[in-house]
C-alpha cells in the first residue's frame, strides 16, 4: 500500500474511508509489532502510515461537517 493521494480520498464514501481508516491502523499496529520485535526493514512505512491516517481523518471531518 502506498501513499494515498488526498484527491483520491476524497472521491470515497463515508464507509470506504471508514473501511480504510480500519486498514490503516491496523497496519500501523502491525508495524508497530514488527519494530518492536526487530523484524522491521521499512521503518519509513510507519510515517507514511501515520500520516494517511491523519488524512482520512481529515476528510471525514471534513464530510461531517458539510
Amino acid at each position: 500500500m502506498a501513499l494515498i493521494k488526498t484527491s483520491v480520498i476524497r472521491e470515497f464514501t463515508r464507509e470506504e474511508l471508514l473501511r480504510r481508516l480500519r486498514d490503516l491502523k491496523e497496519e500501523a499496529f502491525n508495524l508497530r509489532l514488527q519494530q518492536s520485535t526487530g523484524q522491521l526493514e521499512n521503518s519509513d512505512r510507519i510515517r507514511i502510515v501515520r500520516r494517511d491516517i491523519a488524512r482520512v481523518n481529515t476528510i471525514l471531518r471534513e464530510k461531517q461537517s458539510a
